[in-house]
C-alpha cells in the first residue's frame, strides 16, 4: 500500500516558467510523508519553460512533464494529465499557487473521512493576505441575476444564494461565507481535489469549456453522479490569481463559460432569459464599475453587452 501513489499534483502551465518554479519547490517543501508525483502539462509555451522543465526532471523523479504542441486550454491540458495519472487523489492546482504548510495532506485526510465526497478544496488567499473566493453555487436564472445586479447589497447573499460569494469590492466583502465549513455546487480550479473514484464515475473536463466555468459544468457532472463536493476553512493556499490571464479575458470568458453551461445542462427555453440577464447585468456594470474600477473596466462591460 505504501508504494502506491496516494495524491497526483497535476499543473497546466502556459507562459508561467517564473512562478511554475516557486509553486514545484513549494510543493517539494510542504509534502512530507506522503507518496505523491507532481505531472506537468506546458500548453505550447515560449518563455522557455521547456528547457527549465526538462532539467527540473532530470533532477526529481517523482515530477514527470509533457509538452504539448498547442494551447489545449485548462480541461484539455488536465484531461491529458488525469489519464496519465496514478494518485488516489488528483489535486488540480495552478502554477500561481504556493504552498506554505501540509494543507494538501489536511484535505486528503477529511477526504479519507469522508467517502462520499468527490472533490474538495481550501482557503485560498490572495499575496497581500486577504482571502479569494473559492467556490460558489451553480449560476441559475435567478443567481446570474443576483451577481449581475443586487448581490452587493447588504444581505441579498442571505436570501439568494450566490453564484460567486465573494465581493472584494464592497464593504460587506462577503469574506465570512468562506469562515466555516459546508457544502458547495462548486469549486474553483485552482486548488480541486478531486477522489480517482469520482473521477473515474464523472469523466473528463469538457474541453469545450477552454478556460473558465469548466470547473462549475465538472462540479455540476460530479453531483449528478451523486458525489458531495466541500470547501474546508483550511489555510496554507496562496494564489497569485491572472498570470496567464488578464481581467478582461476572465470577464469575457466567464460570460462565455456560463453560456456554454446553460447550453449543455439548462433547459432550452432558459438561454435566451440567460442572455437578457447577462445584457442587464453589464449595463448595470458599465456606469458602476466604471466609478469604482474607472473607465478601462466600463469598456470591458461593453465589449461584453455586444458580445453576448
Amino acid at each position: 500500500m505504501e508504494n502506491k501513489v496516494y495524491i497526483s499534483v497535476i499543473i497546466v502551465s502556459f507562459n508561467t516558467k517564473e512562478i511554475l518554479h516557486d509553486c514545484i519547490q513549494s510543493l517539494l517543501k510542504n509534502l512530507k510523508d506522503v507518496n505523491f508525483e507532481i505531472i506537468i502539462v506546458d500548453n505550447g509555451s515560449s518563455d522557455g519553460s521547456k528547457g527549465f522543465l526538462k532539467t527540473l526532471t532530470k533532477k526529481n523523479n517523482k515530477i514527470r512533464c509533457f509538452f504539448m504542441d498547442k494551447n489545449l486550454g485548462f480541461g484539455g491540458a488536465n484531461n491529458y494529465a488525469m489519464e496519465r495519472s496514478k494518485g488516489g487523489y488528483l489535486l488540480l492546482i495552478n502554477p500561481d499557487v504556493f504552498i506554505k504548510n501540509e494543507v494538501i495532506q489536511k484535505v486528503a485526510k477529511w477526504m479519507d473521512e469522508n467517502k462520499s465526497y468527490g472533490a474538495a478544496s481550501a482557503n485560498l488567499y490572495n499575496k497581500d493576505g486577504s482571502m479569494q473566493g473559492t467556490g460558489g453555487y451553480f449560476p441559475t436564472l435567478v443567481r446570474v441575476f443576483s451577481w449581475m445586479t443586487i448581490q452587493d447589497i447588504p444581505f441579498v447573499d442571505d436570501l439568494i444564494k450566490p453564484f460567486h460569494p465573494l465581493k472584494p469590492n464592497f464593504p460587506l466583502s462577503g469574506e465570512r461565507f468562506y469562515a466555516s465549513e459546508k457544502d458547495l455546487d462548486w469549486l474553483t480550479g485552482a486548488f480541486l481535489m478531486i477522489r480517482r473514484d469520482a473521477y473515474k464515475d464523472t469523466g473528463f473536463f469538457d474541453p469545450d469549456f477552454f478556460m473558465y466555468t469548466e470547473e462549475v459544468e465538472y462540479c455540476l457532472r460530479l453531483k449528478m453522479k451523486g458525489w458531495g463536493v466541500r470547501y474546508l476553512p483550511y489555510d496554507g493556499i496562496i494564489h497569485l490569481g491572472a498570470a496567464s490571464a488578464g481581467t478582461k479575458m476572465s470577464i469575457l470568458s466567464e460570460f462565455e463559460g456560463v453560456k456554454k453551461l446553460y447550453k449543455k445542462h439548462y433547459s432550452s427555453w432558459q438561454f435566451p432569459i440567460l442572455k437578457l440577464v447577462l445584457k442587464i447585468g453589464c449595463l448595470w456594470r458599465i456606469p458602476v464599475y466604471g466609478l469604482i474600477k474607472g473607465k478601462e473596466t466600463a469598456k470591458i462591460y461593453v465589449k461584453a453587452f455586444t458580445e453576448i
